[in-house]
Parts: structure tokens; C-alpha cells; sequence
């Protein structure tokens, strides 16, 4: 799935600035894939790390990684989420970056045709609604501040129609898409910005159980992408970084498309 060459990730890669020195970022699903990849970029930049994740080995390894703080968050319950950044902001004094990450692709989130209600509303419940409570939590302390990112993780698919649907995780990303911008509108006169970050396919284990269990899925995918691979999850991680950074500082309500060029793209090379 990987490819290699100029374009690669991780060829002729150079040190990590350190914009985020001195800055608190809370990561949802930070023990894997694209969180724990976040994780690790946003330490690097010299962020103080809050990793929140249900399974609680991969959130407190992630956390020990990036010498931060870990925190067991179920992202779908409201007192949980509370918690979470109530715990953030007691052990570092601030919340100001907020990377809202988690989220599931189950096998029986398929077409409109066979998707059941449960199946619906599980993942409803944990992309879209997860995303609300934790920009309703986050968002009061950094109105005190006065300043504060929040990233929200949609997808390409937010943007672009697939007979191949997976109909519930299409239309909670969808959601995000909205709401991002809806928030980024509302709150940017008080130093908050809000942006909604759109990986394309990313070579994350939950992709690669995916497509192992069918290489015809992962072919007809891949061959849509105009640099003839998926991203990296360190790739998606940097992006966030720089959503995070005043780099982006007059970057908002964004549609933030990281695809390779899916999205730009009618007939991909041969």
C-alpha cells in the first residue's frame, strides 16, 4: 500500500520545528493510527500531550511515549468528555490545541441497502456525536483564553460520492464537515479556530484489516489515488501540526483535504 521514491514519506525528512513549545494538546483516539502518529508529531513540536482513548494499554503507551498525561475517555459519554478536558486543563493550566480523532469503520456499515439501524446509529455515536460533546467541553476554556485550535477529523468521503458506501460513516463525516465549519463561523472573533481535516485513505491498521479481508475493496480504492498510494499516518499527523500551529493562524472553517489528489482528480495516470 506503501510507495516509495521522491513523494514518499520519510525520505529526505528533516528535524521537527518546535512550534507548539509551551502549548496543551488533548488527542481522542490517541493510542493508534492516525492519534498515536499525532501523538508523537505534536511532542516532537513541544506539546504537552493529553491522550485520551478506551482502551486504556494503547492510550497510557502513547501517553508514557510522549511524556504526557493519560486519560480513559469513552468519547460517546458526556462526563466522560467533560472529564477529560477538566483533567487537561488541572494538570497543565490551558487547552489549546484539540484534536478530535476517534472513530470506527465497522464491517456492517455498508451499503444503505444492508445497514441496519444499530449499525447506524453505533457509528453515528461514536464519529459524529463524539465530536459535538468534545467541542462542547473544549470550548469554554478556550474562550477564557481567548485563543484555542480545535481539529476535527471528517474524511475525503465528506466530499465525494462512493458506489463502494459505507453510508453511516459518509454521512457522520458529512456531519463533521458541517459542524466544523459552523463553529469555526461562530467563534473566530474570539481566537478560536475550528477547522475540519479530511485524510484520504491512510495505511492504519483499521485499513489494513479492512482490505486484507479484500484486496479486490483495496484495489478498486487505490486506483482512484493519483500518487498510487495511501497516506501514511505520519503524513496526516503533520498536517495536524500545522492546523495546530500559528502557521495556520488565518486558517478556518477549512475543508483541510489531505488525499493525495483524490478529490482533484477525474482520470488518474497509468
Amino acid at each position: 500500500m506503501t510507495g516509495t521514491g521522491p513523494d514518499a514519506p520519510g525520505q529526505g525528512g528533516g528535524a521537527v520545528c518546535r512550534r507548539l513549545a509551551g502549548r496543551t494538546a488533548v488527542v481522542t483516539g490517541a493510542g493508534s493510527g492516525i492519534g498515536l502518529a499525532t501523538v508523537r508529531r505534536l511532542a516532537a513540536e513541544g506539546a504537552r500531550v493529553v491522550c485520551a482513548d478506551i482502551d486504556e494499554p494503547a492510550g497510557r503507551a502513547a501517553a508514557e511515549e510522549a511524556g504526557g498525561l493519560f486519560v480513559r475517555t469513552d468519547v460517546t459519554d458526556a462526563e466522560d468528555v467533560v472529564d477529560l478536558f477538566a483533567a487537561a486543563h488541572d494538570a497543565c493550566g490551558s487547552v489549546d490545541i484539540s484534536f478530535h480523532n476517534a472513530g470506527i469503520s465497522p464491517p456492517d456499515d455498508d451499503s444503505i441497502l444492508t445497514t441496519g439501524l444499530d449499525a447506524w446509529q453505533r457509528v453515528q455515536l461514536t464519529n459524529l456525536t463524539s465530536v459535538y460533546l468534545c467541542c462542547q467541553a473544549v470550548l469554554p476554556y478556550m474562550r477564557r483564553q481567548g485563543r484555542g485550535s480545535i481539529i476535527n477529523t471528517a474524511s475525503f468521503v465528506a466530499v465525494l460520492g462512493a458506489a463502494t458506501s459505507q453510508i453511516s460513516y459518509t454521512a457522520a463525516k458529512g456531519g463533521v464537515l458541517a459542524m466544523s465549519r459552523e463553529l469555526g463561523v461562530q467563534f473566530a472573533r474570539e481566537g478560536i479556530r475550528v477547522n475540519a481535516l479530511c485524510p484520504g485513505p491512510v495505511n492504519t491498521p483499521l485499513l489494513t484489516e479492512l482490505f486484507a479481508k479484500d484486496p479486490q475493496r483495496a484495489a478498486r480504492r487505490l486506483v482512484h489515488v493519483p500518487m498510487g498510494r495511501f497516506a501514511e499516518a505520519e503524513e496526516i499527523a503533520a498536517a495536524v501540526a500545522f492546523l495546530a500551529s500559528d502557521d495556520a493562524s488565518f486558517v478556518n472553517a477549512a475543508t483541510f483535504l489531505v488525499d493525495g489528489g483524490i478529490s482533484a482528480a477525474y482520470v488518474t495516470p497509468e
